[in-house]
C-alpha cells in the first residue's frame, strides 16, 4: 500500500449541453446479503462482504457490468478519445527517463523508460555524460509483446559481471530472480520463483567475488499454510549455476510474519546489511553478516534507527530517531558493531534527515523542508558541514556515490522535469549531466507558491499551489487537491507534462503536505497514523476550505484526488465531508478498515493502522472507516474510482464495496463509477498503453464534471 504515485488529469473541449453529465446509466443491481460480524462487542452488519471473492462467477459478473457502465459514461464524453491521442502523442515525444542508477567500477547500470515502450528497460552506460556508450541489458518490451512483463528490481555483482534481476507479470509485483551476464544480455539457467511480492516487496545482494547471491525468500508451499505463503520473508544464498531446491538458509525464522527485508552489501563484498521492517509502521531491526559467516544484530525495532547504510571505510551509517524525531546521524565501527558505542557525528537540527549516502571521503545527508529538498555534506566525522546548491523547491529523489567518490543526484521539480546532476567536491556547483528528461511541453508560465492551512486543531498545513501566473482569485478555478498522509511517505515536489492540459483549462494544481507523512519528521508521521488517524484528513479537509476561503477555488469546481493510503483519504472525505469537492477521483484505495487486516497486504499495515483486535484502535478505525460510514440519503459528489484486478497491495473488493454501499445511498444524481483494469496492480508495472488509458479517463472525468473547456 505504500505507493504515492500521482495521476493528474485532462480535459473536454466542447458539448457539456448536450450531454446528460450528472448521470449515469443505471447502477447494475448489487444484491444484499447481511453478514453480521463481532468487533470488541460491537455488531456491524455488511450488506456487500459477498463481493470480496474475487472468484465468485457472481463477483465477477457484477464487477464487469460496472465496468460496462462506467465505459458507456466515459466513452461518451467530448474529445475522450482526442485526450489519448493527445497523451500518447506527448509520451511519444519525450526523452528517454533514467532512474534507480547502480554504479560498478567503470560503468553504471540503469531503468530506463523510453515511451512509446510499454515498460522500463535495464541498461548500461560508461559515465552519465555518455550516452553512445548504452548498452542493452534487458528490454521486458521483448520478451513480452503485450507489455505486461516489467523488471521490479535489479542488483548488479560488485564487479558488475552479472546483475540479478526480479521480473514480474501482469503488475502483480510477484518476482521471478533471473541472472543475466551484463555484457552480452545472456541469461543464466538460475531461476528463483517468488523472490518478490507487494506484501513484503523483495532484495538480494552479492557476495564478494560474484559466484552467489543473498536473496529474500517467502516460504515455498508445503513449508507453512496456505494462508502464511506471502508472510515469514526469510534469506537464503544461491549459488550461480545451481538449483533453488540447493539453496541456503541463511537468517529469518526469528523474524516477524510481518518482515520486509532489505539486503545491501557493502562495497567489498565482506559484509551483508539486512534490513527488517515490522511491516509498514516505520520501525526497523537491522542485522549484519561478516566476514566470519555468523549474523549480528546490531539494532531492535525500539532502537528507532531508521536506516543505515555500509560505508568504505568499514564503518556503518545510521539514521536514527531515538530522541530525535526529524534525525541525527550515527557512525558505527564494523569492528565493535555495538549501537551503544555509535557516535553522534550529524546532531539533530530543523531538517528532516530522509537519506544518507556516505563516499571515502564524505557523507552526503538528503533532508526534507516540510516536502522540498536539499543536501548537505559532511566530512566522514560529521565536520565540514556544507550546503550542495539544487534547484528552488525541488525533490532530490535519488542520490548515488560513484567510484570516484563523487556524487550523482536526481533532481525534479513542479515545473522543470528530473534531472541527474554530478557533484564534485570543492566545485562550486553541480552540474547538470547528459541524463535529463525533457518535456514535450512547456511550463515557463507557471509558477508554485507554497502557503499555509490552519487544520482542526490548529497545525499548520503546507499547501503547494501550482498554477499558470497571473491567475486571478475570484473563487472559479477549476482547482484539483492531491494529498496522502501515511507511512511517513512524504509527497514531495514532481514533474508531471500531462499537467499542462489541466493547466490550460485554467485548473489549479495543489499538493497538500498533511500529516501521516514524514514532511516534518517522526512526530508528524505519527500525529496521523494508528489511532490518530483523523488528523490526516483534517488536515486535507482543512486545505481544501483553505483554498476556498482564499478564493482560488469554491465547492463547485473543487476536486480531489488519492490512491492506495491517499485512496483511504478519498474515503473519508466523501463521507465526512461530502459537500467540501464536487468530484472525487480515488485509485486503488482502502474503504472497510475492520476487514483490511484480513488480506495478505493488509496484515503488514497494522502497524500504521492498527487492528481491531485492540480496543482502542479498534474504536478508531470503525470511527473513520469510509464504507461504515456512508449515509443514506446524502448527496455525494461525483466519484470515479478504479482498480487493478492484479492488486496485491490493496484487496480489490474495497473498491467494489464502496461503489456499492455508495450506489445504493447517494441521492445526488452524480455518477459514481468503477474502472476495473484486467491488466494492471497496484500501478507498479503497468503497461504505457493502460496507463494512457488511465488518465484519459480520469482527464476526461474530471474535465467534464468541472466544466473546464479548451481555451480558444
Amino acid at each position: 500500500m505504500k505507493m504515492n504515485r500521482l495521476f493528474f488529469l485532462l480535459s473536454v473541449t466542447y458539448g457539456f449541453s448536450l450531454l446528460n453529465l450528472s448521470a449515469a446509466d443505471p447502477n447494475p443491481l448489487t444484491p444484499k446479503k447481511p453478514v453480521s460480524d463481532e468487533y470488541q462487542g460491537v455488531k456491524v452488519q455488511d450488506d456487500y462482504q459477498w463481493l470480496e471473492k474475487d472468484d465468485d462467477p457472481e463477483v465477477k459478473a457484477w464487477s464487469d457490468a460496472q465496468n460496462q457502465r462506467t465505459r458507456a459514461y466515459i466513452d461518451k464524453l467530448p474529445d475522450r478519445e482526442k485526450i489519448a491521442r493527445q497523451l500518447t502523442e506527448w509520451y511519444a515525444k519525450t526523452s528517454p527517463s533514467y532512474s534507480e542508477l547502480v554504479s560498478r567500477p567503470g560503468i553504471l547500470f540503469a531503468l530506463k523508460f523510453q515511451p512509446p515502450k510499454q515498460q522500463q528497460m535495464l541498461v548500461t552506460l560508461l559515465s552519465p555524460d555518455n550516452l553512445k556508450s548504452e548498452k542493452m541489458v534487458l528490454d521486458p518490451n521483448v520478451l513480452d509483446a503485450k507489455g505486461t512483463t516489467a523488471i521490479d528490481w535489479f542488483v548488479p555483482s560488485r564487479d558488475g559481471k552479472y546483475v540479478a534481476i526480479s521480473i514480474s507479470q501482469g503488475g502483480s509485483e510477484d518476482g521471478t530472480l533471473h541472472i543475466y551476464e551484463t555484457a552480452t544480455g545472456k541469461a543464466q539457467t538460475d531461476s528463483i520463483a517468488h523472490v518478490q511480492y507487494p506484501t513484503a516487496g523483495g532484495s538480494a545482494a552479492w557476495n564478494a567475488d560474484g559466484t552467489g547471491i543473498y536473496y529474500t525468500r517467502f516460504p515455498r508451499k508445503g513449508e507453512k499454510p496456505d494462508a502464511d505463503l506471502n508472510f515469514y520473508q526469510q534469506v537464503y544464498f544461491h549459488k550461480l549455476g545451481a538449483t533453488d531446491t540447493e539453496d541456503a538458509y541463511s537468517i529469518g525464522k526469528e523474524f516477524p510474519r510481518i518482515a520486509e527485508v532489505a539486503l545491501e552489501s557493502s562495497r567489498d563484498g565482506k559484509y551483508i546489511l539486512a534490513t527488517v521492517a515490522n511491516g509498514d509502521g516505520g520501525d526497523f531491526a537491522h542485522y549484519l553478516l561478516g566476514p566470519d559467516g555468523n549474523w549480528k544484530q546490531l539494532t531492535q525495532f525500539s532502537d528507532q534507527v531508521k536506516s543505515a547504510r555500509l560505508g568504505r571505510d568499514n564503518a556503518l551509517y545510521l539514521l536514527s530517531r531515538a530522541d530525535a524525531p526529524r534525525g541525527k546521524v550515527l557512525r558505527l565501527s564494523l569492528e565493535t558493531p555495538e549501537l551503544a558505542t555509535a557516535a553522534m557525528i550529524v546532531p539533530p537540527g530543523d531538517a528532516v534527515i530522509q537519506h544518507l549516502e556516505p563516499t571515502a571521503d564524505a557523507l552526503y545527508v538528503s533532508d526534507l523542508l516540510g516536502g522540498p529538498s536539499q543536501i548537505r555534506r559532511f566530512g566522514l566525522d560529521g565536520k565540514g558541514e556544507t550546503i550542495v546548491p539544487i534547484p528552488k523547491i525541488s525533490a532530490v529523489s535519488e542520490m548515488l556515490a560513484m567510484e570516484d567518490n563523487s556524487l550523482l543526484f536526481r533532481d525534479v521539480s513542479y515545473t522543470e522535469p528530473a534531472a541527474w546532476f554530478h557533484c564534485v567536491a570543492g566545485k562550486a556547483a553541480p552540474v547538470k549531466t547528459a541524463l535529463v528528461n525533457t518535456s514535450p511541453v512547456s511550463f515557463a508560465d507557471i509558477e508554485v507558491t507554497r502557503e499555509f492551512a490552519s487544520s482542526k486543531d490548529g497545525t499548520k498545513i503546507p499547501v503547494n499551489i501550482v498554477c499558470k501566473k497571473g491567475t486571478k482569485r475570484d473563487g472559479n478555478n477549476p482547482t484539483l487537491l492531491y494529498g496522502y498522509g501515511g507511512y511517513s511517505i512524504s509527497v514531495s515536489p514532481s514533474f508531471d507534462f500531462t499537467r499542462r492540459l489541466w493547466f490550460d483549462r485554467g485548473g489549479v494544481f495543489v499538493v497538500a503536505n498533511i500529516r501521516g507523512g514524514g514532511e516534518f519528521g517522526e512526530e508528524w508521521h505519527r500525529a496521523g497514523n494508528l489511532t490518530k488517524k483523523q488528523n490526516v484528513f483534517d488536515d486535507f479537509a482543512a486545505s481544501g476550505e483553505y483554498l476556498i476561503k482564499q478564493k482560488y477555488t469554491r465547492p463547485e469546481k473543487l476536486a480531489i484526488l488519492g490512491g492506495s493510503n491517499g485512496g483511504l483519504l478519498m474515503g473519508a472525505l466523501i463521507t465526512q465531508h461530502p459537500d467540501l469537492m464536487h468530484a472525487v477521483v480515488s485509485f486503488v484505495g482502502i474503504y472497510d478498515m475492520l476487514r483490511v487486516e484480513l488480506a495478505p497486504n493488509g496484515a503488514f499495515n497494522v502497524t500504521e493502522f492498527g487492528t481491531v483486535k485492540d480496543p482502542e484502535q479498534f474504536k478508531a478505525l470503525y470511527a473513520y472507516s469510509p464504507y461504515h460510514h456512508v449515509v443514506d440519503g446524502t448527496k455525494y459528489p461525483s466519484i470515479l474510482m478504479m482498480t487493478g484486478a492484479n492488486d496485491g497491495r490493496v484487496a480489490p473488493y474495497h473498491s467494489r464495496k464502496m461503489v456499492a454501499r455508495l450506489d445504493e445511498a447517494n441521492k445526488s444524481g452524480n455518477p459514481i463509477l468503477l474502472r476495473t483494469s484486467s491488466s494492471a496492480g497496484h500501478g507498479i508495472g503497468t503497461a504505457l498503453s493502460e496507463r494512457i488509458k488511465q488518465f484519459a479517463d480520469e482527464y476526461s472525468f474530471l474535465f467534464a464534471q468541472l466544466d473546464m473547456r479548451a481555451k480558444k
